[in-house]
């Protein structure tokens, strides 16, 4: 292996996603509730989908309200495949 293969640009970059967290009640995990604009396929109406994440939150920092973003990584239980970067702004 050479040092170009082992750097991580190899492997693909994470998926980022920000969104607020609808709910901080469980140990070490928020739910993130993230919304996308697209435009629909046959009527090109721009439409809002949402979805929801679980993420590893180690700290128990977030709350609800709290504007976050997340990154991908290896799955850490049955729903959670996502860990928390930064709080990006705090809830008022």
């Amino acid at each position: 292996m050479t040092a170009e293969l082992t750097d991580g640009a190899v492997r693909g970059r994470r998926k980022v996603r920000v969104g607020t967290v609808v709910s901080s009640s469980m140990d070490k995990t928020i739910s993130v509730l993230t919304k996308q604009l697209m435009k629909h396929a046959r009527y090109g109406k721009f439409v809002n989908r949402t979805k929801r994440f679980l993420a590893q939150d180690d700290e128990n920092a977030c709350r609800v309200g709290d504007r976050v973003r997340i990154v991908e990584t290896r799955p850490l239980s049955k729903r959670k495949h996502w860990r928390l970067d930064e709080i990006v702004e705090r809830a008022k």
